[in-house]
């Protein structure tokens, strides 16, 4: 406990504009220490005097340490880590969580919903999926709007490779989907065999159960749905109770569920 506790430094290494009020960060690591990772882990980023946030990671840490984040200027921590330029030093400590399922995965038809700024948490798992050849892969992209849309760089490197639907509340033109997600899931096809065998969102909670109830409703099986709860990440270790969720702590045995699985946890808040 005492080393996950124990920020330690790191270095930005880029940094660029990457959607409305977001940037993309490049860390590396320092003094040779590197660390491992898996697709849907976070981490938090401490700034002395302004406290400490959790983040997904967009891309995991290379051989080289290198990870990516993509985040979204919302507080005091994220307004002073604007500030901060390539070469600075921070706090890291991670990483925290458990990860996407892989191995029930792989070998699947997996549907991949995401809205606004839920597409990063799923990036590290896209990548992972579309490498591996016995996997078919997806993916639904929802914005309010083109300008709110992030990771350009990701994206049109994933339409080389996988089907990839992006729809908009406000579309800027007529050519552009209109509508949410659900709007336009029947338009996408995984093939061989068309409909998903596996569903992986993020993104607004009434977006995510949306999901979850439309698919439980076509007859796919809730431990075959899962949500990331990256919004209730907290401390990464379980002392603070911000992510507590019914028996559950976001932070240790999240921040990934299946739908069987919150439904039970939500069963146990409300009993």
């Amino acid at each position: 406990m005492k080393g996950l506790m124990t920020p330690q430094p790191i270095r930005i290494a880029e940094i660029y504009d990457d959607g409305e009020a977001s940037r993309h960060f490049t860390f590396e690591a320092i003094n040779g220490t590197t660390h491992s990772a898996k697709p849907g882990q976070f981490f938090t980023l401490v700034l002395p005097g302004h406290g400490e946030a959790a983040f997904t990671y967009l891309s995991l840490p290379d051989a080289d340490g290198r990870f990516k984040a993509l985040i979204r200027q919302a507080g005091s921590l994220t307004t002073e880590l604007f500030k901060c330029d390539t070469g600075d030093l921070i706090g890291f400590r991670g990483p925290f969580g458990n990860g996407w399922p892989i191995d029930q995965l792989l070998g699947k038809r997996v549907l991949i919903i995401a809205g606004g700024i839920g597409l990063p948490p799923l990036a590290a798992i896209a990548d992972h999926l579309i490498a591996d050849k016995n996997t078919q892969v997806a993916l639904i992209y929802g914005s309010h709007s083109p300008t709110d849309q992030v990771l350009k760089y990701e994206r049109s490197a994933w339409h080389m490779y996988m089907p990839v639907l992006e729809t908009f509340d406000h579309p800027s033109n007529n050519e552009q989907l209109a509508g949410t997600p659900l709007d336009h899931v029947t338009e996408i096809e995984i093939k061989p065999g068309g409909k998903p065998e596996a569903i992986l969102t993020c993104g607004p909670e009434v977006m995510m159960d949306a999901v979850a109830h439309y698919f439980t409703q076509n007859n796919l099986a809730s431990e075959d749905i899962w949500l990331a709860l990256e919004r209730r990440m907290h401390c990464g270790v379980g002392e603070c109770g911000h992510c507590y969720l019914g028996s559950s702590y976001v932070c240790t045995d999240g921040p990934i569920y299946s739908w069987q699985q919150l439904t039970q946890l939500h069963r146990q808040t409300t009993a």
